[in-house]
C-alpha cells in the first residue's frame, strides 16, 4: 500500500496485546503497512488501558487528541494532544486512556500485526 484513503480501512477492536487481556477495547485502523515499518491509528475511551507488556519491536506513540497515561520501564508519563513517547523493544510498557483519546503508533522493525493485536 502506497497511500491511505480513510474510508477504505475499518477499525479491528482489539481486546489483546501481545496476549495479554485489556481493561476494555481498543480500535486499531492500520492507515500504512510498509516492509519495514507501520503506522496505526488507534481509538480507545477513557478508561481504557493496557496490561505491562513486552514487544520484539520498537514503537513510536503521538497523541492526536485526549490524554495517556504510559508507563516505560519505571518511568510514568502524562501525554496530552502533540505529546509523544518511545516504547523501546523488549521494555515493559503500558498505555491508559485518561480521556477519551486518539494516537497515532508507529511500529518497526514490521511486527505480525496479527500476533500483536488480536480479540
Amino acid at each position: 500500500m502506497t497511500h491511505f484513503k480513510s474510508n477504505s480501512v475499518e477499525p479491528v477492536a482489539v481486546t489483546l496485546i501481545e496476549g495479554t487481556q485489556t481493561s476494555g477495547t481498543f480500535f486499531v485502523t492500520p492507515l500504512l503497512i510498509g516492509q519495514n515499518h507501520c503506522i496505526l491509528e488507534i481509538h480507545v475511551k477513557r478508561g481504557v488501558f493496557s496490561q505491562m507488556h513486552v514487544h520484539a519491536h520498537e514503537s513510536f506513540v503521538y497523541v492526536v487528541s485526549g490524554k495517556l497515561k504510559t508507563v516505560v520501564g519505571k518511568q510514568v508519563l502524562e501525554l496530552g494532544r502533540g505529546d509523544a513517547c518511545r516504547y523501546p523493544q523488549n521494555i515493559r510498557h503500558s498505555i491508559e486512556a485518561l480521556e477519551d483519546t486518539v494516537f497515532l503508533e508507529t511500529k518497526a522493525p514490521l511486527p505480525d500485526l496479527q500476533a500483536v493485536f488480536s480479540t
